[in-house]
C-alpha cells in the first residue's frame, strides 16, 4: 500500500523586533505540551496563504503581513507526514494582540533563545534560519 501523501501545513515566524512568538500545544491534542510556531492544516482547494491568514484568525485571533515565505519541506511522525509550509510575519497594525485561543500558552522569545523550548519537531529544522 502506498503511504499517504504529506499533509500541507503553514506555520507563522511572527516576528517583533528580535523577537519571535511560540505557541504551547493543549496537553490533550498530538504532541500536547510542546511548543511550535502557529498554523495548521491547508484544506483542499485554498491557498498556503489563505490557509495561514484563516488558521492564525482561528488560533490567535489576529491578522498578519507575510514578509517572506520559507521553502517548504516534508517532515515524518511517526502517525504520518506533513508537508510544513513556513511563512515570516508580522503583526499588521491594526491586528489586536494575539491570544491563545486554541493553545495553552503564548510567549515571545529571544531569537537567541528560541532552542531552549521543547519545540514540536518539525519546526525544530526552522531553527537553524533564525537564530
Amino acid at each position: 500500500m502506498e503511504p499517504a501523501p504529506p499533509v500541507p501545513v503553514v506555520c507563522a515566524i511572527i516576528v517583533r523586533g528580535e523577537h519571535i512568538m511560540l505557541a504551547q500545544r493543549p496537553p490533550d491534542k498530538k504532541l500536547g505540551g510542546l511548543w511550535e510556531f502557529p498554523g495548521g492544516k491547508v484544506e483542499p482547494g485554498e491557498s498556503a496563504e489563505t490557509a495561514l491568514h484563516r488558521e492564525l484568525q482561528e488560533e490567535l485571533g489576529c491578522t498578519v503581513r507575510i514578509t517572506q515565505t520559507l521553502p517548504p519541506f516534508v517532515h515524518a511522525y511517526d502517525w504520518g507526514s506533513i508537508e510544513l509550509i513556513p511563512f515570516i510575519c508580522e503583526l499588521t497594525a491594526e491586528s489586536p494582540a494575539p491570544y491563545p485561543h486554541e493553545h495553552t500558552a503564548l510567549v515571545w522569545v529571544e531569537r537567541t533563545q528560541l532552542q531552549s523550548y521543547n519545540l514540536a519537531p518539525a519546526d525544530v529544522p526552522l531553527l537553524a534560519g533564525l537564530m
